[in-house]
């Protein structure tokens, strides 16, 4: 019973929609209305600016880094990657703001954060350096979560594997109008990283 309550509570932790709340709150935008219709930290840079989308971005990781630190803070014999799935299906899914929601990247972040710090800091760097190189967030999130989840192999966790294969699929699967924008070069890209001065000009 405290392992489903914990999820529950995970998963509404998740379903807080920080960009759409601060959007319509402090910009009086609902950025579900506006670049790509989501709510996630990406858009939320592309139509509110770098204030608005650091705070959504350090909200979503927060909100998957509490859920995933539930089995610790209450002592409840549980992997903290199960109940971090709640707040990323919260996320995906959020029920306050009509179940449509974000790519869980962030989210997922945030769990990996509570759970393995170490890791994330590696699988941090490794999307750092595929966005540098590509400049699309969309396309950083996809290429490196197989790179993350093959490198899981090496630390010989089977929960974390088997989650991070999971949610490979699962976000791949959320990308994939960023797929086709990719495949037709109309893909949004970062004001930085290699080329961006070159495509400045």
């Amino acid at each position: 019973m405290k392992i489903i309550i914990m999820f529950i509570i995970a998963y509404l932790l998740g379903s807080i929609p920080s960009g759409v709340w601060i959007g319509t709150k402090f910009y009086g935008k609902d950025i579900r209305q506006f670049g790509s219709g989501n709510s996630g930290t990406t858009n939320t840079f592309r139509v509110l600016g770098k204030t608005a989308g650091t705070t959504v971005l350090l909200a979503d990781v927060l909100k998957g880094t509490l859920a995933a630190s539930m089995p610790l803070l209450f002592n409840i014999p549980i992997n903290p990657m199960i109940i971090g799935l709640g707040a990323i299906l919260g996320h995906t899914y959020p029920i306050f703001a009509g179940f449509k929601g974000g790519k869980a990247v962030a989210t997922s972040a945030g769990v990996l954060l509570a759970y393995n710090p170490v890791f994330f800091v590696y699988s941090v760097c490794v999307f750092i350096v595929i966005l540098f190189l590509s400049r699309m967030v969309s396309f950083s999130s996809m290429i490196s979560l197989p790179i993350i989840t093959l490198s899981s192999l090496f630390i010989g966790d089977w929960i974390l594997t088997i989650i991070a294969f999971l949610l490979t699929i699962f976000i791949i699967y959320r990308h994939r109008e960023n797929i086709k924008r990719i495949r037709n070069g109309t893909e949004s890209k970062v004001p930085f990283g290699l080329g961006y001065k070159k495509d400045k000009k």
